[in-house]
């Protein structure tokens, strides 16, 4: 599941773009020091969540437009090129992603209940995120096809990642009755809870070694806060504007809180050398809290968060390539106005 406060991340690619391709240096905004140059892979829509496959070569991502209207899964080159459908049956689709030493994909899909799109969540109650309990996780062939359910518990299954030796998958589950974060095998055997305070913890990675988990987390303290919490988890929604960014051990084990904004920070990733936490926040946004921007932390939290994008808008889902020398990233730059976002791939300099 992606967070984006401003606009529902959800898009469609398109051969016949909306925008004209702007020179690769009108990408990059002032102070953006770590971006050599920017490549827009994707040109319509709300285009999100696109991670690297093993060989960094391809990129998996979900998608839709007005044509399009539940999210699919989509598989493109990392020059933007060779865009196929990959997602099948319907339904809504989220958090794709390709599974290594191997030559298939896993993803989330409302699918196993109902072919049509789920009803968006009640915003009489504020900015909300719908937690649909229809969402399963599905595994299939990179071209979407032998398609096997790999969980059937009831609740909502979404938000897998894979260790980058391919043995295990991390995911969010509401199995036990809260947002909590599990580990399985790829197979769907040695089922694990990491998670177990009350709250939502999800939004899982692993670093490059395997010994690390990053993930995004929000714990109510107050019992008031509790109780809010608790009442819209019951009606299968949440309230995501107080995330932070959270470490711990590959078994669950030494949680430790890395960021302490109070604002909505999400989507982390490690740097390839596994020191580092890159991830999307609105921290430089106190007051209206709808600008996103992509910052660093150091993986042991003694350092503040070191901005790395300033475009108007929104950037989020970073994911760097294995030598670190490109960022993966989404984006509402050069969107011509509209509320498209948009796939990027940055030449990154240190």
């Amino acid at each position: 599941m992606n967070l984006k406060p401003v606009l529902t991340l959800t898009g469609l690619f398109l051969s016949t773009t909306l925008f004209a391709q702007s020179a690769e240096t009108t990408l990059i905004f002032a102070g953006e020091k770590n971006f050599k140059s920017v490549k827009q892979l994707t040109f319509r829509g709300e285009n999100a969540e696109a991670y690297l496959s093993e060989n960094d070569q391809q990129l998996i991502f979900q998608s839709s437009n007005d044509s399009t209207p539940c999210d699919q899964i989509f598989t493109m080159t990392l020059d933007g090129k060779n865009v196929k459908k990959v997602s099948s049956g319907g339904g809504k689709t989220t958090c794709s992603y390709f599974i290594p030493g191997t030559k298939r994909i896993v993803y989330a899909s409302t699918r196993a209940s109902n072919s049509a799109c789920p009803p968006p969540p009640d915003y009489s109650k504020g900015y909300v995120w719908p937690i649909y309990d229809t969402f399963d996780l599905f595994t299939a062939d990179e071209d979407g096809e032998n398609v096997t359910q790999l969980t059937t518990t009831p609740g909502y299954d979404a938000e897998a990642t894979l260790s980058f030796d391919g043995k295990k998958i991390v995911f969010t589950s509401t199995r036990n009755g809260d947002l909590d974060i599990y580990t399985m095998n790829v197979d769907g055997s040695d089922l694990k809870q990491l998670t177990s305070a009350l709250g939502y913890d999800g939004g899982p990675f692993f670093s490059h070694d395997g010994k690390k988990i990053i993930y995004r987390a929000y714990h109510p303290e107050t019992e008031k806060d509790k109780a809010e919490y608790k009442a819209l988890l019951g009606e299968n929604i949440i309230r995501p504007m107080n995330f932070e960014i959270w470490i711990m051990d590959a078994d669950g084990s030494n949680k430790k809180q890395l960021t302490h904004a109070g604002m909505a920070s999400f989507a982390p990733f490690f740097t390839p050398d596994d020191k580092n936490v890159i991830f999307s926040s609105n921290i430089g946004d106190p007051v209206k809290k709808r600008n996103f921007d992509l910052y660093m932390v150091d993986a042991e939290g003694k350092t503040e968060p070191r901005q790395i994008t300033t475009s108007p808008g929104f950037d989020g889902f970073p994911m760097f390539t294995k030598d670190g020398k490109k960022l993966i990233f989404c984006s509402n730059r050069n969107n011509g106005g509209t509320n498209s976002t948009n796939v990027f791939v940055a030449e990154w300099q240190n």
